[in-house]
């Protein structure tokens, strides 16, 4: 197996736009169907943003290989969809043990995180600011402010993502919402099941 080579990239502020990625990969408002709460508000929203892009992600994979880290921009473009702060897709780690850090260059958002038995913990994401997501922790980002959230991530190279986690509950346990004050909460999402968490089963 050969060595990958050492690598630079240039950041640009405000935007994350990544000079020397290897991908890019954009989420549309068309692609985030079913994942908001207020299903009418969304069928509006996408029939006449639904090309427009949510969120994107610059990345820099320099191999797939254990021991190896795979690092990035992602920028989640502010937005609500009813009540809900529009949020990336989220994941849990393929490889769940392995963990993933967050740097947050500009913007104002939430790390809303979720262990497989329901257990929630939200980390404010501000500039300057790093969160760590444990392994075995549920993440998605969710943008609160009304600006471009973005931040740099890194994680181990053989993590790999799994989606469906979230989609099998019905989404996360709690939502990001509008507080009608300026600000935002965290509320119940009345559709999420809880998971099996027996042996054999996420």
């Amino acid at each position: 197996m050969s060595s990958p080579l050492p690598a630079a990239v240039l950041i640009a502020p405000g935007t994350g736009e990544m000079t020397g990625r290897t991908r890019r990969y954009e989420k549309r408002y068309d692609d985030l169907d079913g994942l908001f709460l207020d299903q009418a508000a969304f069928a509006a929203i996408a029939g006449t943003r639904g090309s427009e892009v949510a969120y994107q992600v610059d990345e820099f994979r320099p191999s797939d290989n254990a021991g190896d880290i795979i690092f990035g921009t992602s920028t989640l473009y502010a937005g609500r969809v009813g009540t809900e702060f529009i949020f990336t897709r989220g994941h849990i780690h393929a490889v769940s043990d392995r963990p993933e850090i967050y740097f947050c260059q500009s913007g104002h958002g939430i790390m809303l995180m979720e262990l497989a038995d329901g257990t929630v913990r939200v980390e404010e994401m501000t500039p300057n600011s790093v969160v760590y997501v444990a392994p075995h922790w549920i993440h998605r980002s969710v943008n609160v402010g009304s600006e471009p959230l973005v931040t740099l991530f890194c994680y181990p190279a053989d993590a790999g993502q799994d989606y469906e986690i979230i989609a099998r509950a019905g989404g996360m346990r709690d939502l990001i919402v509008d507080d009608g004050a300026g600000g935002w909460k965290q509320v119940p999402n009345p559709r999420y099941r809880p998971r099996n968490t027996a042996p054999g089963h996420v």
